[in-house]
């Protein structure tokens, strides 16, 4: 039966499975003590002056003495400024030069202030990640990815365990209702496979699959606003994928990046940030 948390190389203790909340309304408060708090720098906060005051401002957001875990969310810097997509004239996204080492080496900072406890990644690939190792004073201790059986991450996850740096998955799901999502595409919760695993095991598909995240050592986060789909996705303990139901799932991979950022170019359809020479999946992994 897996565990409940996870031990970061930092020594804190780190829920397996988590709540998403993009595109969720305000919710209830909990105390501080209670909640393992997850945030992330933006791309236009990347400038090393920019990197502290952008963390103070979520702590006062969220009226937090310190954060869990700060990630910086994309290897990508966009323009410095307020503007969240900063754009030329033909709407391409307006980059900024700053390297993610030089914004990592000042999140480290971060740690030595108490503002945060750990720090990590989210989109990074695997060079990416041992470029930072290269230089780390803090070392980083997760690195949030898209991850679901159509996109299983297998070799970028080794890749993580073997530097003891925790794999989170976002999107664990599938991500169902993506605003993007086109007719057509294929929708993970309704795969036949799946649901005749779920029916074995009498669970949801969900909970299967957040339980085969968790019996690879993979933290999941699945985003709901549903307090029935909130309870069930952390009701996963109570039973055990076999082994032959693992390696069924594993499958079900196929390289399927469904939450990868699309922006309109001159009236066309591009990856977001895909030219950028710090775009991170167009490595193997």
């Amino acid at each position: 039966m897996a565990a409940r948390t996870v031990t970061l190389s930092t020594g804190h203790k780190m829920p397996v499975v988590g709540l998403g909340t993009w595109q969720s309304p305000v919710g209830q408060t909990l105390k501080r003590e209670d909640v393992f708090i997850v945030s992330k720098l933006w791309n236009t906060k990347h400038h090393p002056e920019d990197v502290e005051p952008s963390c103070r401002v979520s702590l006062e957001k969220l009226q937090l003495q310190y954060l869990d875990l700060y990630l910086m969310h994309w290897p990508i810097a966009f323009k410095r400024g307020e503007e969240l997509m900063p754009r030329k004239e033909d709407g391409s996204i307006h980059y900024a030069d700053t390297h993610f080492i030089d914004t990592w080496k000042v999140m480290e900072n971060l740690v030595d202030l108490g503002l945060v406890r750990a720090i990590g990644l989210s989109n990074f690939n695997s060079k990416q990640i041992d470029q930072i190792l290269e230089v780390a004073k803090h070392k980083p201790v997760v690195n949030q990815v898209e991850c679901h059986p159509y996109l299983n991450q297998k070799e970028l996850l080794e890749h993580c365990k073997q530097r003891r740096i925790v794999l989170t998955a976002f999107s664990p799901l599938g991500s169902a209702n993506r605003p993007w999502a086109k007719p057509g595409d294929p929708k993970l919760l309704e795969d036949p496979k799946l649901l005749d695993i779920a029916k074995k095991y009498g669970k949801s598909p969900a909970q299967v699959i957040l339980r085969w995240q968790l019996q690879r050592g993979i933290v999941c986060i699945p985003k709901s606003s549903n307090p029935s789909r909130i309870k069930e996705n952390f009701q996963v303990f109570d039973f055990t994928l076999s082994d032959e139901d693992m390696e069924s799932m594993m499958t079900f991979h196929r390289g399927q990046r469904l939450v990868v950022p699309k922006i309109e170019v001159d009236g066309k359809e591009h990856w977001r940030d895909v030219g950028h020479p710090h775009f991170p999946f167009l490595a193997p992994y």
